[in-house]
C-alpha cells in the first residue's frame, strides 16, 4: 500500500471550488435609491399594462395605496416569521381579486414591470461579466443565494440582461423557501444542489450578521463586499475582503494557494 503523508491525512481540504454570491449591493449594485418614487414609477408601469389589456384595475391612486399597503403588511410578516414572500403570488392574489385574469406569461411580465425601476438604477461594475468569466476559466462553480420577496424570474431577467445568468448554476432565492439568511439550512442547501462541501465553498456579501457570519460560521470561506450596508461596522476575524468583485479571482487565488501547502 503507498504511503500516504501523515499531513494530508489529517489536514482538511479547504480549496475553494465553487462561490455563491449575494445579489443586492454585491453582485447588483443599488445603493440606496428613493424607494418611493421607484414604487410609484412600477405602480404606473403596471397600472398601464393592466389597463391596456383591459383588465379591472379601477382608480389609480387606489390601485397604488392598495398595492403599498400589501406589500408592507407582508414585508412586516416576513420579519416577525423569518420567511420572505414571493412578490408574483401576491400580485396574482391581489389583482386576481380585483377580477383580473392573465397569463404566466403576462403575470410574470407584470412582477417585471413593478421590479424594472429598480433594475435601471442599478450600478454595476463595467468589468463584471469579465469577472465572472475569468472565475469559470478557474473551474469554479458559481451560484446566487439572495434573501428576497422579488420572484425569481425578474431577478433572472435582470441578469439576463446584463449578460451574466449563464454564468449561475445554481439559483437559490428565500421567496422560494420556508426560511432565508441567516439561516443555516440555506447555506447548506445551496452547498448540497452545487455538490461541493461548505468548506470547499465561498460566501460573498455585504451584510455582515446575513451573510458573513453564517457562512463563517458553517465553515465556509466568508469574503465581505464593501458597501454602505457594512460601513463602520466591525468585522469578524477570519473574513476575507474585497473592494468589487473584479478582486475576487485573484483573492481565491491566494487562498487556494495558501490552502494547498
Amino acid at each position: 500500500m503507498a504511503h500516504v503523508p501523515l499531513r494530508s491525512q489529517i489536514m482538511p481540504d479547504k480549496q475553494i471550488k465553487a462561490v455563491f454570491f449575494d445579489l443586492g449591493d454585491t453582485v447588483l449594485n443599488f445603493g440606496q435609491p428613493n424607494m418611493g418614487a421607484l414604487f410609484r414609477q412600477g405602480a404606473r408601469l403596471s397600472y398601464d399594462f393592466l389597463k391596456d389589456l383591459g383588465q379591472p384595475v379601477g382608480n389609480y391612486q387606489y390601485y397604488c395605496w392598495r398595492n403599498l399597503a400589501s406589500i408592507r403588511f407582508h414585508h412586516w410578516l416576513s420579519n416577525l416569521t423569518g420567511k420572505d414572500f414571493d412578490s408574483l403570488t401576491l400580485l396574482k392574489k391581489l389583482n386576481a381579486k380585483a377580477g383580473a385574469g392573465l397569463t404566466q406569461k403576462q403575470w410574470r411580465h407584470l412582477s417585471w414591470l413593478w421590479y424594472e425601476p429598480l433594475s435601471r438604477v442599478c450600478q454595476n461594475e463595467p468589468d463584471i461579466k469579465q469577472t465572472f468569466s475569468t472565475l469559470k476559466e478557474k473551474e469554479l462553480k458559481l451560484g446566487i443565494l439572495s434573501n428576497t420577496f422579488v420572484t425569481g424570474s425578474c431577478l433572472d431577467r435582470h441578469l439576463e440582461q446584463l449578460g451574466i445568468l449563464d454564468f449561475f448554476e445554481v439559483r437559490l432565492y428565500s421567496c422560494d423557501f420556508d426560511f432565508r439568511k441567516p439561516d443555516p439550512r440555506i447555506f447548506r442547501i445551496a452547498a448540497q444542489r452545487i455538490k461541493e462541501s461548505l468548506q470547499n465553498t465561498a460566501y460573498v456579501g455585504d451584510r455582515i450578521n446575513k451573510d458573513i457570519k453564517p457562512a463563517k460560521e458553517l465553515g465556509m470561506h466568508a469574503v465581505l463586499k464593501t458597501a454602505y450596508t457594512n460601513a463602520g461596522k466591525k468585522i469578524p476575524q477570519g473574513v476575507w475582503r474585497i473592494e468589487r468583485i473584479c478582486d475576487l479571482p485573484n483573492l481565491i487565488e491566494k487562498i487556494n494557494v495558501a490552502t494547498s501547502h
